[in-house]
């Protein structure tokens, strides 16, 4: 339990009333100024030899966020060849675009075509790729053996780990690309959403170990997963700190080598975690008596934010009353899902803990923010369980003026393409 409340970040209590009376909640906030100050810092990402820093859609897929981002020199790094139909059609150049998916989609050739990249994660990928572009450049995505992460749901790397062509496999991914007449001109890792900056540092220098056999390869990708704090007393990464001994790794391979390699990055949950906000209502309260709780209901929970009951994930969370108030309570914060897992205090780390908060008093009616949702919320969630529709999203711009980036959806959408056959 904190010493005392969280308190607000990016938004005010005044952005918060105004948004909640103009476009209702529950509804997602995104900070221009936050947003902005993250990507300055991504792209000042010590490098040796030039950088490529890609935002990972996956974390807020917007077209706003993602036009955003490109405007300010950054790429975009696709999961899946429907987020590259996204960003397209959200007037992202092709070129600034990288493919890395689990999934090779069945449209690659036609998406390599209109000239993104793509980095193969498996043997079978390479195939598809040679397929659809002969004697192609592509990328290989590689499991160094080694991975971090705060939960085994967020580690990527390591043997317990699907990503990537595993460290044992890469000279018989290398032959096969040799036999195809492609020309490998990328390699990538990426480990998981790990804080440990040793840990980065070692699967550079390890990973700069495969360039070798990799003769045409000029380019060389971290990935992301630089862990972001969003709890008071959480640390987050500093990426200059992550950044120059990799700085120095790529000088002192060059030197060894002859060879400069580029440096290409792609963080997503570093870029927009805590430059977004879930606005939420208390709906209702419940007391289960002096051996129980005092719950906070909610009109969000994991239909809007599901890390928590998936990770046991934590989040600050700062009632606004209606009235000033100094008083403070110790409660749980619940969803409005009819489920019992629907619980946005969980135990660090256990979905199935619980864990109370200290907030400033609710009553109903009150408003509600859940910090740190701009990343893996509105892009990953419990979407329309209990046929609960999708909420807005806003822009909260730097003058203080706000924009509906995504509209509340419709309630009839959610079976409007079902068909009647009973």
């Amino acid at each position: 339990m904190s010493e005392s409340p969280e308190t607000l970040r990016f938004l005010s209590a005044g952005h918060a009333r105004r948004i909640a009376s103009q476009v209702g909640t529950p509804v997602y906030i995104y900070g221009e100024a936050p947003l902005e100050e993250a990507a300055r810092a991504v792209l000042a990402f010590p490098n040796a030899f030039g950088l490529t820093a890609r935002f990972a859609m996956k974390a807020c897929p917007n077209g706003n966020i993602l036009r955003f981002f490109t405007n300010l020199g950054l790429g975009l790094d696709c999961s899946s060849g429907y987020e590259v139909e996204r960003a397209l059609a959200a007037g992202i150049p092709a070129a600034r675009i990288t493919l890395t998916c689990q999934e090779a989609p069945a449209n690659l050739p036609f998406l390599l075509k209109k000239g993104i990249s793509f980095n193969a994660s498996s043997p079978a990928q390479i195939e598809a790729f040679a397929a659809a572009k002969p004697r192609g450049e592509l990328g290989l995505r590689i499991n160094p053996g080694l991975g971090s992460g705060s939960t085994n749901r967020t580690n990527v790397g390591g043997p317990a780990s699907s990503f990537g062509i595993w460290k044992d496999a890469v000279d018989g991914a290398r032959q096969l690309a040799q036999r195809l007449a492609l020309r490998v001109v990328r390699l990538h890792t990426h480990i998981g959403s790990g804080s440990d900056p040793a840990v980065w540092q070692r699967v550079a220098a390890m990973s700069l170990d495969f360039v070798d056999a990799f003769p045409e390869v000029t380019a060389f990708d971290l990935g992301g997963g630089f862990k972001v704090g969003r709890m008071s007393g959480e640390k987050t990464t500093d990426l200059q700190e992550v950044g120059l001994p990799v700085k120095e790794a790529f000088e002192a391979f060059a030197r060894k080598t002859g060879r400069r390699l580029h440096l290409e990055i792609e963080p997503g949950t570093w870029l927009v975690a805590n430059a977004g906000a879930l606005l939420t209502t208390v709906q209702d309260l419940a007391d289960t008596g002096a051996q129980g709780y005092r719950f906070l209901k909610l009109d969000a929970g994991m239909t809007e934010v599901l890390r928590p009951s998936l990770y046991g994930a934590q989040h600050p969370i700062v009632v606004i009353p209606q009235t000033h108030t100094d008083a403070t309570e110790t409660c749980v914060v619940v969803g409005h899902c009819c489920e019992s897992g629907d619980v946005l205090t969980p135990a660090p780390g256990d979905s199935e803990g619980l864990a109370p908060r200290l907030l400033a008093r609710a009553r109903i009616g009150d408003l509600c923010v859940i910090e740190g949702a701009g990343a893996y919320c509105a892009a990953m969630s419990a979407k329309h369980y209990n046929s609960f529709p999708e909420a807005p999203e806003v822009f909260l711009r730097k003058n203080g003026r706000f924009e509906v980036i995504r509209k509340r959806q419709p309630a009839k959408e959610l079976w409007r393409h079902e068909r009647r056959v009973l």
